[in-house]
Order: structure tokens, then C-alpha cells, then sequence
């Protein structure tokens, strides 16, 4: 559909090619056992995730702060489990976190085949909310690092994904116009809606079963992004 029209591909990263929640699930389980935190992971997962995206979106609304968004989604938790855990032991799980997270590499399912399938005849790039640190060790950790020409953050662009300015700030550091573009991400509100709201084309990747809806192509899988491309 866009093989005559597009010659660069923007990715989100988490959630889309680098799989969060595998990774997310075996950092915590590191930090819980390296601080002889009893805790069920299962249970702690299972209330952590929802958790985790609500406070995001708050991020990406410029609602709270990255330490607010750090610390606050551990209190939460552990307030929800009815599990005590003191400040100075939720900050320090935050930092350890951060710094174990990126050390996992496991990658969304046909990743690699769609990168490679990719690679030989379009630019790509990545356009991430993520934590300027940790997303660049994440690429190289992963090794899929080479196939990308700009990865471009939003500490970097000094806005978040859906604002406007992260996706045309991504098209000026390209080289590209967005009608020559295709954003392909996850995240209804930020990856598609703030792509489209510029005009680029988009692919959402609906990992997290979100409703049916009418902005754009929708995919289940990364290998379906060869019907589009």
C-alpha cells in the first residue's frame, strides 16, 4: 500500500520492537531478589502494568516529572499489594531498575525478520519516549542498534510523543517529508494520533488489544507490516 510512497520508517521502540514486558518482569525480578524483597512477582506484575501505563500517560501529558513517574508507580504498587516498603528502599529499586533494565534484550516476536526485510529498502529510524539513557543501551544490548539512522528521544526533542514537535523535529533530522513517512508504533494516542496529526502515515501495532478504531492500518503482528511495505 505505501511501497511507492515511503522511503523512511519511524518505530517506537518499547512495546513495539523491544519487548517491554518480558524485559520489565525479569529486571524487577533481579532487583527484588538482589534486596531479598519478598514479593510475587505474578501478583506485583499483574497490578504494576496498569499502573505503569497510567503514569506514563501522565508523563506524556508533561503532568509529572520523570522522578514522579519513577518513583511513583513502585509506591503505588506496593501500596496496592498491602506490602511496606520504606522510601529509601523504593528509590533505590528505581534506580537499580534503570540501570538492569537495559540488560535484557528480548525483542517483540518477527522483529528481526522485519528489520531485515526492511532494511535493504527503506531508511529507519526510532522515535521513543524513553529514557534518553537506557534507550540507545537497549538498541545495542538487543544488537539491532546498526539498522537505524536516527534514534530521536524526547529528552533530546524536549517534547513527548503525540506533541506535534518530536515527529516534525524527526522529519527535519531525516531529511524527509511526511507524506514520504510512516510512523509504526503501539500506542494509539501517541504514536498514531500524533503522527497522523502532522501527516505522516501510520501502522498501529495493536499489541495491547485496543479497540477497533478508524485512524489508520492496524496490525497484530510485525510481519504484517510486509503487506503495507
Amino acid at each position: 500500500m505505501y511501497k511507492e510512497l515511503v522511503t523512511d520508517v519511524f518505530f517506537d521502540l518499547d512495546h513495539t520492537l523491544w519487548d517491554f514486558e518480558k524485559n520489565s518482569a525479569l529486571t524487577f525480578e533481579k532487583i527484588f531478589k538482589e534486596n531479598e524483597l519478598e514479593v510475587n512477582l505474578e501478583r506485583f506484575l499483574k497490578i504494576y502494568t496498569p499502573i505503569n501505563l497510567a503514569y506514563w500517560k501522565l508523563y506524556r501529558e508533561e503532568k509529572i516529572s520523570k522522578p514522579e513517574l519513577r518513583y511513583a508507580r513502585l509506591r503505588n504498587t506496593f501500596d496496592q499489594l498491602s506490602i511496606t516498603v520504606e522510601d529509601e528502599l523504593i528509590s533505590t529499586l528505581s534506580v537499580q531498575y534503570i540501570e538492569h533494565l537495559s540488560t535484557f534484550n528480548y525483542l517483540v516476536p518477527n522483529t528481526l525478520s522485519i528489520l531485515d526485510y526492511l532494511y535493504p529498502k527503506y531508511r529507519l529510524h526510532i522515535i521513543t519516549n524513553g529514557f534518553q539513557e537506557v534507550q540507545q543501551k537497549k538498541l545495542e544490548n538487543a544488537s539491532i542498534a546498526a539498522y537505524f539512522e536516527h534514534v530521536i528521544d524526547s529528552e533530546t526533542a524536549g517534547v513527548k510523543k503525540p506533541n506535534p514537535y518530536i515527529f516534525t523535529y524527526s522529519l527535519e533530522k531525516a531529511a524527509v517529508a511526511p507524506e514520504k513517512a510512516i510512523m509504526i508504533g503501539d500506542n494509539l494516542e501517541a504514536d498514531v494520533l500524533g503522527a497522523r496529526a502532522v501527516g505522516l502515515h501510520t501502522l498501529h501495532f495493536n499489541v495491547h488489544k485496543d479497540p477497533s478504531h478508524q485512524h489508520g492500518e492496524i496490525i497484530d503482528d510485525l510481519i504484517e507490516i510486509k503487506a503495507y511495505l
